[in-house]
């Protein structure tokens, strides 16, 4: 998760995000090189008193320009393109979770189950335990299996929030009247946190998603316990 002085993402959880960084570290570097040649270009302007003929009037130098940027905004739009479609990707998930949005909680419905849901509150500050983290635990965490296409989908029932996870490189509108849906994959065991983005009202700061990811045995156990309780 994310901590104090933090400059970049939080470490990526699966494969998308994965991409999104490195998406990050390509755009950030094309942009470090344009700043840097342009500041090198004010500062020679700026310093000396010699100027060239040549440079005042030159088709070559109009072309060079005009083209540079369009082959800089292609190498930028080709990489994130492809993220865009993978994001969108959902082949064959394994699980299929509904999260909807209320004022001012999720809820979870896990629709390959036939009574398996819940509602996840916050933990309020009093009622932590050490370890937890301050307006971002819940009551109950969504459990997923590792390793495992998640599919998710995202409504609400009264305004508009929207389910974000950061570190899973997901984030979806929740809008009431329409079923949005996102998938993801984690590719290793944790505790990944997010919160509602959407400023859906007085409460929206205390609305935090919390998905714990697990190996596959321990979601059966789990899946099996929750049943029993239902």
């Amino acid at each position: 998760m994310a901590h104090p002085t933090q400059l970049g993402f939080q470490d990526a959880a699966s494969p998308v995000m994965e991409e999104l960084l490195h998406f990050h570290d390509h755009a950030l570097m094309i942009v470090f090189l344009i700043s840097t040649l342009v500041l090198y270009i004010i500062i020679a302007m700026v310093s000396t008193k010699l100027t060239n003929k040549y440079i005042l009037d030159s088709q070559e130098i109009e072309i060079v320009w005009t083209i540079l940027p369009a082959v800089i905004l292609v190498l930028i739009a080709l990489p994130s393109l492809r993220i865009l479609y993978l994001m969108d990707e959902i082949n064959d998930p394994h699980l299929t979770i509904k999260a909807m949005g209320h004022q001012w909680y999720w809820s979870y419905e896990y629709t390959d189950y036939e009574n398996l849901g819940f509602d996840s509150y916050m933990v309020p500050t009093q009622d932590l335990t050490p370890g937890q983290f301050r307006l971002l635990e819940t009551d109950h965490r969504m459990v997923i299996p590792m390793e495992s296409p998640i599919r998710v989908l995202v409504s609400a029932e009264d305004v508009l929030h929207s389910w974000a996870v950061p570190s899973l490189g997901v984030k979806m509108d929740a809008v009431p009247g329409r079923l949005n849906q996102t998938a993801f994959i984690a590719s290793r065991p944790g505790v990944f946190y997010g919160q509602c983005s959407e400023i859906c009202g007085a409460n929206h700061s205390f609305m935090p998603i919390v998905v714990e990811a697990v190996p596959l045995e321990y979601f059966e156990n789990w899946s099996s316990l929750m049943l029993e309780d239902a």
